[in-house]
């Protein structure tokens, strides 16, 4: 496998940390691996080698995160994230690419693969994050407001996002939330806690930590489905103590464009790390399928 395997780019006149590797003569589209709330490309270790046996293999640091720039000042949010995952695209790999996205990097991978078109030669979703339309509505009753408003108030003072802030770059917290929502804990090791702390000591980190309480919530789900024309694939941990996978999933069913298709495993929120080689097996899989026939039908799972 040849491999250039550390890059740095530029957008927004900002420094972005990038991975590339691949095979002398890769076979079908160009793949970008996208992370998730607080990971980096350190969380893609058991899939870019295998994957860049055949196919050319980029993994990318959105801005605030990993060994990207974290600068003051941006609108952090899906908009920002959308743009520069296109942007990537069209400068550095400069051909149809399939998105793939974990969490918080699922929904900038739709995001982009609904705004590239057809630069966009599919999309993947390991349990990604983002609203449906019918869950942005307002709290109803005075009580339900008074709670949404007294909560969002405490989170904005700063003393208080000091106190998260440092507890959750402590490795033992680290290592507890990662415990909490990976179900087979094998690969919760030294490695993977480090790269997660890693970023938290870079100048500026507490800045963007405290961004993400004033991040927007970003265009719906439905909406971005109902823009994407490019092939999906729905990959699940089916375990996810973060999320209602089950139910998250009946309503990714309800808006998913007929081109979709299910994967469903043992697995909690991380399952490209938790379970690699059965996510390797299965995004392999689904992208030969895109070579051989356009078109895939959505699966019971």
């Amino acid at each position: 496998m040849a491999s250039s395997p550390e890059t740095t780019w530029q957008f927004l006149g900002h420094r972005v940390h990038a991975v590339h590797a691949a095979p002398e003569q890769p076979t079908g589209p160009a793949i970008l691996l996208v992370h998730g709330f607080g990971a980096s490309t350190d969380h893609w270790r058991f899939n870019i080698p295998v994957l860049a046996r055949t196919h050319e293999v980029h993994a990318i640091d959105l801005l605030g995160f990993g060994r990207s720039a974290k600068p003051a000042g941006l609108t952090y949010g899906g908009a920002l994230w959308r743009d520069q995952l296109c942007a990537y695209v069209n400068e550095r790999i400069g051909r149809p690419t399939v998105l793939v996205g974990n969490s918080l990097g699922g929904f900038a991978a739709l995001a982009a693969g609904a705004a590239l078109g057809e630069g966009a030669a599919g999309v993947a979703l390991l349990n990604a994050a983002g609203p449906f339309s019918d869950e942005q509505q307002p709290p109803q009753g005075w009580g339900a407001i008074a709670r949404q408003t007294i909560g969002s108030a405490l989170l904005r003072s700063p003393v208080l996002q000091r106190l998260l802030f440092e507890n959750m770059r402590r490795p033992a917290t680290v290592r507890r939330t990662l415990n909490q929502v990976y179900i087979d804990r094998t690969n919760v090791d030294d490695e993977l806690v480090e790269a997660i702390l890693r970023p938290s000591r870079d100048p500026g980190a507490f800045g963007v930590f405290r961004t993400v309480f004033d991040i927007p919530r970003g265009q719906p789900l439905d909406e971005l489905f109902a823009g994407l024309t490019a092939p999906l694939l729905l990959l699940w941990g089916i375990r996810d103590p973060w999320i209602n996978a089950a139910g998250r999933r009946a309503s990714f069913q309800r808006h998913a464009p007929a081109r979709t298709t299910e994967v469903v495993l043992d697995a909690g929120h991380c399952p490209h790390d938790e379970v690699p080689d059965q996510v390797n097996r299965a995004l392999l899989e689904w992208l030969a399928g895109l070579v051989e026939s356009p078109v895939a039908a959505l699966t019971a799972g």
